[in-house]
């Protein structure tokens, strides 16, 4: 035991983990202080001292949410001291139609909150709940958001809701994250779309498609699309007319493809796209490899980009997988800050695109440089298409994994 105990000595006394860092923690101290009753001369004496310190939500009244409308910040209550007064700070307002969208309710908010957060600017972000998408209620939500003096809005709203606000016309200059423009039927130079383009990335990934195409999709309205899409495409763009392709609806509670995959000649050596979520998605790519069918490749659009994909599968199942991304550029300092609120800007593309969508809308408020350099094109969101291949541990580029 004393062996033990000697040999163990010096890792007791030098180890380090490579987690905990030898620098000290800052200290952290509250100051109870009214921003409108402590002018700048008071800040002043406290910058003196060497400290950073912050103002956060110092709110005059209670906040109530009643299903109608939630202030996240009010009455200017982040103040950027000497850059930015109170009077001149950035108003955005949010259009959430909670029971629809669900929990983006919540991380479209904090993705907003996060970014203006991160640009250090007095601001004041406003939601405004909907318990539908009908045009009465839209059209009132928005006649209430321009009395309250807010011009720019954040609208996670359905294909509906967006062909609504485009009807109503609200002369409100509205960024809609999670439609793209060709889903929609009307449109207006104050509305614009920040949806990433499906068919785009559909396109991208045909390229790399073998006959036959087998196209699994379920029954949502997005799946049933993008199958009907993808099979046109695939053999319109066929010189010789021979593409072949195989259809394969997955209802919600299948679990055993034994059927549609032990055995079938007609889908061995082809390409299979997946429509499917992505639980859905990885019991299809482990029943493949169950049933020993052999695929070209297994194509996927952004639905797909998921890092669950790497734990839910093994890498025999998804080591020929190619999956079109659109979340190709980011912010190390809006990660972190969305992180902070549990919030995810990597992968969740809605997350991704409203914090696009309020860096768009902040540079047109205060004419500072975008954080993201993606063009806005016919007021939609035009995102580079980048090809994905999950790797061992992580997301690689398909063109580095070729070069393995």
């Amino acid at each position: 035991m004393k062996k033990i105990l000697l040999l163990m000595f010096p890792i007791i006394l030098f180890g380090k983990s490579f987690l905990i860092s030898n620098i000290p923690l800052p200290k952290i101290y509250i100051q109870n202080l009214d921003p409108y009753k402590c002018n700048k001369k008071c800040l002043q004496s406290f910058m003196d001292t060497g400290m950073i310190f912050s103002f956060l939500a110092h709110s005059d009244s209670k906040l109530e949410n009643k299903g109608q409308e939630e202030t996240r910040m009010m009455n200017a209550n982040v103040l950027n001291i000497g850059s930015q007064t109170v009077n001149n700070k950035v108003k955005i307002a949010l259009l959430l139609p909670h029971k629809i969208i669900g929990k983006y309710t919540a991380s479209t908010t904090n993705a907003s909150f996060a970014y203006l957060i991160a640009k250090n600017r007095a601001f004041e972000l406003k939601s405004y709940q909907i318990e539908s998408e009908s045009a009465q209620e839209i059209a009132a939500t928005l006649e209430k958001i321009k009395r309250d003096g807010f011009n720019h809005v954040i609208a996670p709203l359905t294909q509906e809701g967006a062909n609504a606000v485009s009807r109503i016309d609200p002369k409100l200059y509205v960024y809609f994250p999670t439609v793209n423009k060709k889903d929609t039927q009307e449109s207006s130079s104050y509305l614009y779309y920040g949806g990433i383009d499906y068919r785009l990335q559909s396109d991208k990934l045909l390229k790399k498609a073998h006959s036959p195409l087998v196209i699994f999709y379920d029954q949502s309205a997005i799946g049933n699309k993008l199958a009907t899409y993808e099979e046109e495409r695939f053999k319109n763009d066929s010189d010789t007319g021979s593409q072949n392709v195989i259809k394969l609806l997955i209802p919600t509670r299948t679990t055993n493809l034994e059927t549609q995959l032990k055995n079938n000649g007609a889908i061995q050596y082809g390409s299979f796209f997946l429509n499917t979520p992505i639980v859905k998605s990885a019991m299809i790519m482990s029943q493949i490899t169950l049933y020993g069918t052999k695929a070209a490749n297994i194509l996927s659009t952004q639905i797909n980009y998921d890092p669950l994909m790497l734990s839910m599968t093994q890498y025999k199942d998804r080591k020929n997988m190619i999956i079109a991304n659109s979340i190709t550029q980011n912010s190390n300092l809006l990660i972190e800050t969305n992180a902070l609120l549990e919030n995810d800007i990597m992968y969740d593309w809605i997350n991704y695109t409203t914090t696009v969508g309020i860096d768009f809308f902040f540079n047109q408020i205060t004419n500072d440089e975008r954080e993201y350099n993606i063009a806005m094109k016919e007021n939609q969101m035009i995102y580079p298409i980048e090809l994905m291949q999950p790797s061992v541990s992580r997301f690689v580029t398909y063109e580095s994994k070729l070069k393995e």
